[in-house]
């Protein structure tokens, strides 16, 4: 594993030793990642804080965390926990990811980093000034079917890729106070699962160029659905579709000279990759090749928690996989969608 290009050298928290985790907000994703840390290697739960002295004791028994903190800056200021993960809702990533990373502690935060280009670059930052590393908590980069998505693309096995097709809705019963509708929370549907499907047309395509995007808003002002075209670097595009308003298959697929990739629903967590290549005839092409690759897995979370072991045992700053310049990127794009839309 390489160290990215902008990267910068930090002492790994606990060298030789399993990574002690302190969880900020615990939510239900917490409980997710409090899942796949059983599961990984190289690493234990320690700590869990939250504004509710309750909730956090809940959230320690259920989970085994050793010790619960009644705020987060506590649990920063623990000396026994050595990396911190943010799942805090969307608009309050910023505060405790800032206040971790000046105490010298590496910081995965759950996505999006931050709810607005302004915010990402703070927090992106602060990890530069303190020279501690950090990372934008997009899981689905480390599955299994996402590395074999990788090396197929870095094996032209479909030739080059031209145009990638995502989609990702669930019907979701409107609350004006539930944090997926409430602006104050970071609410809508780009940011809280369309950051799925754009990051995947980023992640084969490159870097977007153009965006024109349409959809609906919730009665508090919020994305409801979004329909994005996106032309990236050298003339691809791709297609991505987001939703609270309606289930969708939650399928992907990339589009290529000779043949495509495909993910099955969720495209979030798939459990396995399709590879189709075909070969021209006189009736059009035709699929010469038919596999299906990566095994299925348990849990999912522990995939990204080993991979950010390994960048701190390497005293890296920032991820080769979600670097900032994709997270810096994402952000940019996200908001070029909600302004379109007139999101609140």
């Amino acid at each position: 594993m390489g160290a990215p290009t902008n990267g910068t050298a930090a002492p790994p928290p606990v060298p030789g030793g399993a990574v002690r985790w302190g969880i900020v907000g615990p939510g239900h994703i917490a409980g997710v990642f409090a899942q796949g840390l059983r599961l990984a290697r190289g690493g234990t739960l320690h700590a869990v804080a939250s504004r509710d002295p309750a909730r956090a004791a809940a959230f320690a028994a259920e989970h085994g965390a050793a010790r619960r903190h009644g705020s987060y800056d506590d649990l920063i200021a623990d000396p026994e926990v050595d990396a911190v993960y943010v799942a805090t809702p969307h608009a309050h990533h910023a505060a405790p990811t800032v206040a971790a990373l000046r105490a010298g502690k590496p910081v995965l935060c759950e996505k999006p980093l931050g709810i607005d280009p302004a915010t990402t670059e703070q927090m992106l930052a602060a990890s530069a000034d303190s020279g501690t590393f950090l990372m934008e908590a997009l899981w689905s980069r480390f599955l299994p079917a996402y590395v074999a998505l990788r090396d197929e693309l870095a094996a032209h096995t479909i030739g080059r890729p031209e145009h990638v097709e995502a989609e990702l809705g669930f019907r979701a019963s409107y609350d004006a106070g539930h944090r997926l509708f409430d602006p104050a929370l970071g609410g809508g549907a780009t940011l809280d699962i369309g950051v799925y499907p754009l990051q995947l047309a980023m992640l084969v395509l490159g870097p977007v160029e153009d965006v024109t995007a349409s959809g609906s808003l919730a009665p508090t002002g919020v994305d409801a659905s979004v329909v994005a075209e996106l032309r990236h670097a050298g003339g691809t595009t791709s297609r991505v579709v987001a939703s609270l308003t309606e289930d969708l298959p939650g399928t992907a697929q990339v589009l290529g000279t000779h043949g495509r990739l495909e993910l099955p629903g969720p495209m979030y967590a798939p459990q396995a990759l399709r590879v189709l290549t075909t070969a021209a005839s006189p009736d059009g092409p035709e699929i010469v090749s038919d596999t299906t690759l990566a095994a299925p897995f348990e849990g999912g979370m522990q995939f990204q928690v080993e991979h950010v072991h390994a960048c701190l045992a390497q005293g890296l700053r920032e991820s080769p996989v979600m670097p900032h310049a994709v997270t810096r990127h994402l952000a940019s794009v996200m908001a070029q969608v909600r302004r379109q839309l007139g999101a609140v």
